[in-house]
């Protein structure tokens, strides 16, 4: 039996490292401390069966005995069209590609949940009047909204809309739910009386966009989700409605989402990610009062490596004993 080499372009903590090795002890696995795969000895690659990414991904000719990629993120819509995957497919060997899917449900839940707080009581005011040095006598620019009873929309129920919506309906919310995936639905979502999610057909979305307070986007970046959040999109939510983003900038089209935010036909937005990464000095949204802006920090987390080192050693040990892998990409999908 042929000996499986891994190659790890991560620097995971020890006892990590040593959780994915036990997965499959009769691998060879060898561990660089770099997302740079210049930095790995050109024969290490040439030898790979499976590598763990960050990122950074080898010319087909540099790996040629490569299988599988386990990526280090959930999104991959930056990895599907690179030439590595490509040119495999078209000469009918494929390599599979797998996502740190379901890593990230925790924090990024946390912080939409956050944001959508921190909207509700007007905390991006009480940062401005720190900022002024100034005692704003307007108690009725403070005045708060509750989440309890108010409608969220979560566009996208994968891990991180489940783990959103979990938090939800905890804060007594309206909790509305667009799949974005045709698979079949696990069987504990199909019943919204067990789950206390109302799912919404995805022909619906602007029903759903007029019904919340908020929205929140946790879908993959796809040929079929680019821009989904457009000008007639925006123009059916509320006029005091919230936007969170915790998906990819370009499910929104932020032209138009700045327009609507500078003419105040929507109540906010908090947004982790953008267009353009890092923004641009000169973008409008800097300005936008109505706008609460963070770095792409909402995937985050101390426990990320414990986590995504776990559903790697999981994969590891699928891969080894020829069971499906958890997070397989489908590329006609796009994710």
């Amino acid at each position: 039996m042929k000996m499986i080499n891994v190659v790890v372009a991560h620097g995971f903590p020890d006892e990590v490292t040593a959780h994915i090795r036990s997965a499959a002890p009769n691998a060879w696995l060898r561990v660089y401390d770099t997302h740079d795969l210049s930095r790995i000895p050109p024969e290490v690659l040439a030898e790979a069966d499976v590598l763990y990414s960050a990122g950074d991904l080898p010319a087909p000719e540099a790996a040629p005995a490569l299988q599988w990629v386990q990526a280090h993120s959930a999104g991959v819509d930056s990895l599907i069209r690179h030439p590595l995957f490509l040119r495999a497919e078209q000469a009918g060997r494929p390599i599979a590609l797998t996502t740190a899917a379901g890593v990230h449900g925790p924090n990024i839940s946390e912080y939409a949940l956050l944001m959508m707080l921190a909207f509700a009581h007007r905390l991006h005011r009480a940062f401005e009047m720190k900022q002024r040095r100034a005692w704003s006598n307007d108690r009725l620019a403070f005045l708060p909204s509750e989440l309890l009873g108010a409608t969220v929309g979560i566009i996208g129920y994968g891990g991180i809309g489940r783990e959103v919506a979990r938090r939800c309906r905890a804060f007594g919310m309206r909790v509305l739910a667009m799949r974005h995936s045709e698979r079949p639905a696990p069987a504990r979502e199909n019943s919204p009386l067990q789950s206390g999610v109302e799912f919404v057909a995805r022909q619906d979305l602007g029903g759903l966009l007029s019904a919340s307070d908020y929205v929140v986007l946790a879908v993959p970046l796809s040929p079929q989700t680019y821009h989904l959040i457009d000008r007639d999109a925006i123009a059916r939510m509320k006029a005091d409605a919230v936007l969170v983003n915790i998906s990819r900038g370009d499910v929104v089209d932020e032209v138009a989402l700045i327009e609507a935010l500078s003419e105040k036909r929507i109540g906010g937005a908090a947004l982790d990610v953008f267009h353009q990464e890092p923004l641009p000095a000169d973008s409008p949204l800097w300005r936008l009062d109505n706008v609460i802006l963070t770095p792409h920090i909402a995937g985050i987390t101390p426990k990320y490596d414990e986590r995504a080192g776990a559903l790697f050693a999981e994969n590891l040990r699928r891969y080894v004993a020829g069971e499906p892998l958890l997070n397989r990409v489908d590329f006609s999908r796009g994710y």
